[in-house]
């Protein structure tokens, strides 16, 4: 999970610490949620989404996802409240899933794994100038992780499908505008929060992460979908389909992960 990165993308790489040593640090991502270890904080306020006046701008195949921006010039799409001290400028959303039939989410809870994980990722642009910056500093991400789970089709869903055809290459970009998030969040916004990381390179330990305990739904068809983008660009001969593009669980290594719920 970010737009920034210089090396060969292999989601289960287990050489990054190699380039990126930070790999092996003590705040990466995913995790494992451990339900009954996690903390209840009265203190925990909810969160509050304040997508109304979103404004999407493109849909694109970056090699490891499909990725929908946003323009963040302002704070007409902001996440505050829980754990955070201010508000955060959404940037962009982007998925991680499996092979046909497997499970693809990076986060796991207790141990299950589900069918996909969405990210949508904000930025803290009250302390910092651009999301590069942010994406380096220790408070300058919040990541809204919301697990998918096979079921029945998810209507809203339908908008990312149906446009995935014209970013099948990676590198490939079109205009996606229009597109409201808000159509991708559960009916419960109760969730689980901790301090960790970037899940692909350069894994900058920048994130707070809430992640939503209740899924959303979606189809299998639909998530065949996703299978049908490729990590290669268009001039390539080896073309590999896009799947299993999600980091494996980290180390905890004595964090602890609140949760806004009893």
């Amino acid at each position: 999970m970010a737009t920034v990165h210089t090396v060969g993308y292999n989601i289960s790489n287990p050489t990054w610490y190699k380039v990126y040593p930070i790999a092996e640090g003590n705040r990466q991502s995913p995790i494992d949620i451990v339900p009954a270890d996690a903390v209840f904080d009265a203190k925990l306020s909810p969160i509050s989404l304040s997508y109304n006046n979103c404004t999407s701008v493109s849909i694109s195949n970056n090699g490891h996802s499909v990725v929908v921006e946003f323009i963040d010039s302002d704070e007409r799409s902001v996440i505050r409240g829980g754990p955070l001290e201010n508000m955060y400028r959404l940037k962009q959303f982007h998925f991680h899933w499996g092979g046909k039939g497997c499970r693809g989410s990076e986060h796991t809870v207790g141990g299950k794994t589900y069918a996909s994980e969405l990210h949508l990722v904000h930025w803290n642009a009250i302390k910092y100038k651009s999301f590069g910056e942010a994406a380096a500093a220790p408070d300058g991400l919040a990541v809204l992780g919301i697990f998918l789970e096979i079921g029945d089709e998810h209507r809203a869903l339908h908008q990312i499908t149906d446009a995935l055809y014209m970013v099948k290459f990676k590198g490939s970009v079109t205009d996606f505008k229009g597109f409201n998030p808000k159509c991708l969040l559960p009916n419960s916004l109760e969730y689980w929060t901790y301090p960790g990381s970037l899940t692909t390179p350069p894994l900058y330990e920048s994130v707070t992460w809430i992640l939503l305990k209740e899924p959303i739904y979606v189809s299998e068809k639909q998530m065949g979908k996703f299978r049908t983008l490729l990590f290669n660009g268009e001039e390539e001969d080896d073309r590999k389909r896009m799947e299993n593009n999600f980091r494996p669980p980290q180390p905890l290594r004595g964090r602890t992960v609140q949760a806004s719920f009893k």
